[in-house]
């Protein structure tokens, strides 16, 4: 045992004092009881403080977290193409939707255009139908010349109130045509129907003056084998009578039954004929229909004046 352990009286050296570390780089260290600056041997290596138990040693960042310095570190180039790389994402996008929209469009133009009706119909069919189409179209255009005209001449100046009293005589005949209170005469077609009181009912005969309304039919009347005419007009009404007789306007009808009405042949004729129309109706009932075309039909038969109870004309 050295003397240096028996003065300690432990058996083990004395430790060395630590090495008090220096202040701020140039500046004296600021304690007390530091040692003099001049005395520290700037060879002399300054120990490390002891790491304090139980802490757990600095984990390396991750690659994903140093990441974003490189790319700030970049030159810039990933941040410019970001926004390329969404504007071409929405493009597609856009493409997209565009094209599912207007596929939509073309689907939705098929099922609404398709029509099952015509697809199954004839062809010679289809001309008629095309060709009451076309006259209609003419008549409609005809008519809005004719009030052009009229409308031109009553702005004409001097000879505006002549033209306004020719207009005036003019609808007011036409009017009375309709109205079936002045006889008629022009162009036109023969309707004929005979067959079964079923086949020739009153609903049958009723959807042939609708039919010849619509194309065109301008006055009508409507004669039994009694030798009774009635003027059909907007009111006129049609009931079935016994023993297959028919009651217009109150007044009794024997079979056969026969029509005269003012108005373009073809037009007419093609109504009556088309698919499904009055003469197919009433050949399935057993019945038939036979038109006959006219250059002149007259329409001589007159109807009562309507009395107006409530109405009157506004002025």
């Amino acid at each position: 045992m050295s003397d240096e352990q028996r003065e300690t009286g432990t058996g083990w050296p004395q430790p060395a004092e630590p090495v008090r570390p220096a202040g701020p780089a140039g500046e004296p260290d600021p304690r007390p009881d530091a040692p003099d600056p001049d005395e520290l041997s700037p060879l002399a290596p300054v120990e490390a403080p002891p790491e304090p138990e139980g802490r757990p040693e600095a984990e390396p960042e991750s690659e994903a977290e140093s990441e974003p310095d490189a790319d700030a570190a970049g030159d810039g180039h990933g941040d410019a193409a970001r926004p390329g790389r969404r504007f071409t994402s929405a493009g597609v996008m856009i493409a997209v939707l565009l094209a599912l929209l207007g596929f939509t469009l073309v689907v939705q133009f098929k099922t609404t255009s398709t029509d099952p009706t015509l697809s199954a119909t004839r062809e010679e069919d289809l001309v008629r139908i095309s060709s009451d189409l076309d006259s209609r179209e003419r008549r409609l255009r005809q008519e809005i010349d004719g009030l052009e005209d009229s409308q031109r001449q009553l702005r004409s100046g001097e000879q505006g109130r002549q033209a306004a009293l020719e207009e005036a005589t003019r609808r007011a005949d036409e009017l009375g045509i309709l109205a079936g209170t002045l006889p008629a005469v022009g162009p036109g077609l023969e309707v004929r129907f005979w067959g079964p009181e079923k086949a020739v009912s009153s609903t049958r005969i009723l959807d042939a003056v609708q039919e010849l309304r619509g194309a065109g039919a301008e006055a009508m009347q409507i004669e039994g084998a009694n030798g009774t005419a009635v003027r059909i007009i907007a009111s006129t009404y049609f009931v079935d009578g016994p023993s297959g007789d028919l009651v217009v306007d109150g007044r009794r009808l024997t079979g056969p039954f026969r029509i005269l009405v003012i108005g373009d042949p073809a037009t007419m004729r093609t109504a009556l004929n088309i698919p499904g129309g009055v003469v197919a109706s009433v050949g399935e009932g057993g019945g038939n229909v036979a038109t006959e075309d006219r250059e002149v039909v007259e329409v001589s038969q007159l109807h009562a004046p309507i009395k107006l109870d409530h109405a009157r004309p506004v002025s």
